[in-house]
């Protein structure tokens, strides 16, 4: 007959380690996934925080970022900031747009028209193209026949995000017969990624002559 103390002892021994050592085991590995498990979501959260942060200060940057265009050749204080253009910058794009729109003959349209064209925005294109091609039909019917526009100095000019209303005085040379008129030239534009679209190109109230 065995001694009960040592029969006790082999039925709670297996494989010469005792239960609460597994049991230890099992809580202490519970405990380290949590604290990994922890860590992981901090991290997520984290790199959440500096993508966000770094999107924010990747589009303040744009937004703030000038680029500078000089367009026709010109110089002086032309530039956009983000999508909003200096008051030069608009000023010069009007006289340039106003020149090649409004002052022509039969011997320069076609060419001031294409350069025109190079800023119309394509959802406008073609619609401005038709209106410029009619034109052209009608100084290839009266090749005597010129235009010249020029911008009012007694009115002003108005500004807006989208458009600009210039006041100017047009005159039509035909056959030796000059004929004058005032009116507005509307201009609607777009700025898109630092770049001036023109979107419509408009004539208002040219019903009055000028003797």
């Amino acid at each position: 007959m065995g001694h009960p103390f040592r029969r006790k002892v082999a039925a709670d021994m297996i494989g010469d380690t005792r239960p609460s050592w597994h049991l230890h085991r099992y809580l202490q590995g519970s405990a380290n996934l949590f604290e990994e498990n922890r860590l992981l979501k901090f991290a997520i959260a984290g790199l959440f925080g500096i993508t966000a942060v770094l999107g924010t200060v990747l589009y303040t940057s744009n937004q703030n970022q000038r680029t500078v265009i000089v367009p026709f050749g010109a110089g002086g204080d032309l530039y956009v900031t983000g999508n909003k253009p200096s008051a030069t910058y608009l000023r010069t794009i009007t006289r340039n747009i106003v020149s090649m729109a409004g002052t022509y003959s039969s011997y320069s349209a076609d060419r001031q028209f294409q350069e025109l064209l190079s800023l119309v925005h394509p959802s406008a294109f073609n619609g401005l193209r038709d209106s410029l091609n009619r034109l052209l039909d009608e100084l290839n019917s009266n090749p005597t026949l010129s235009i010249a526009t020029y911008i009012r100095a007694d009115q002003p000019v108005t500004y807006t995000d989208t458009e600009i209303v210039v006041p100017v005085e047009k005159v039509r040379v035909i056959g030796g017969v000059i004929r004058k008129f005032r009116g507005n030239l509307r201009i609607r534009y777009a700025i898109d990624n630092g770049r001036f679209w023109l979107t419509a190109l408009q004539e208002e109230n040219f019903n009055a002559e000028i003797r």
